[in-house]
């Protein structure tokens, strides 16, 4: 059977899907796009990657016409035609194809699913090593703190980290304040302290780094939100990294570093645990 996706208004298969030569997305990165994950066939966090979607496109101007109920059940098609429980997707949004007035433009609404590929068990059992990235965040782009389309230097930055063998690349904002990774949000944790860079740095307000917060909330642990630096970064008891599909990564060494003591920290466990627990509570089979 060949595989599916969504393209604008209905289910087609891959290799007859196609986007306009003249797609404001393709030429010039106008677009959003969002990375689920789904468990037992239930996307997790669903809302909260809307929310998130439509915000930014208000903040932008990316045209959608789209309400939740429609993009929802575009997914759930997806998930079903594929016949995938355990997935990994992607839905993106642009601008459509250039047109002279406003009043013409159509956006893209494209939404594909593959089966999901973990990360290696043995990350999360001995952590992982994260470089710093050289180039810096610059907090007066327009597009900081939004998931667009445009990703060719987190890409880039990533795959230098990747060459050093290392799994992440830390950014830093013009400033010197730590930001993000390419496709994580960063914690830190200091005498059983949580401490994650602020929204307003900005950062992209990740699905898995808002769940950490009400993890630590629901439990008693105390989490701040405050600016950090990288003396905060090389005197941290733990690290760890999230988003939706690695959940929760612990780091044992930022280059030649050492976090800690090298190994997975008790704070990290602790919270890996609540995350699982959680997802089980979401997306668990009776759901």
């Amino acid at each position: 059977m060949a595989e599916k996706v969504f393209l604008n208004d209905k289910l087609i298969d891959t290799d007859k899907a196609h986007i306009s030569a003249t797609d404001s997305g393709f030429l010039y990165g106008a677009g959003l796009f969002e990375t689920m994950r789904s468990y037992d066939g239930v996307v997790f966090g669903l809302k909260d990657h809307l929310d998130r979607l439509f915000s930014s496109a208000g903040a932008l101007s990316i045209n959608n016409p789209y309400d939740e109920e429609y993009i929802t059940g575009a997914i759930y098609k997806v998930l079903n035609a594929n016949k995938l429980t355990d997935a990994r997707l992607r839905l993106t949004l642009t601008n459509g194809p250039m047109a002279e007035s406003e009043e013409q433009r159509k956006p893209t609404l494209l939404i594909t699913t593959t089966k999901l590929q973990p990360y290696p068990a043995e990350y999360y059992k001995k952590g992982v090593m994260v470089i710093l990235s050289a180039s810096r965040q610059n907090t007066f782009e327009p597009t900081c703190g939004h998931k667009t389309t445009s990703y060719f230097s987190r890409m880039i930055t990533l795959n230098m980290a990747h060459q050093q063998r290392a799994a992440e690349a830390l950014w830093f904002t013009t400033d010197n304040r730590l930001a993000e990774g390419c496709v994580s949000n960063v914690f830190v944790v200091k005498d059983s302290v949580i401490h994650t860079p602020r929204i307003e740095t900005p950062v992209l307000a990740g699905i898995a780094r808002k769940t950490v917060c009400e993890i630590a909330s629901t439990n008693s642990i105390k989490l701040v939100e405050k600016d950090l630096y990288i003396d905060d970064v090389l005197g941290a008891d733990e690290i760890f990294l999230t988003n939706v599909i690695m959940q929760i990564m612990p780091v044992r060494s930022v280059e030649k570093h050492t976090v800690g003591d090298g190994k997975v920290g008790v704070t990290t466990k602790r919270l890996q645990i609540s995350f699982d627990e959680l997802v089980e509570s979401q997306c668990g089979k009776d759901k």
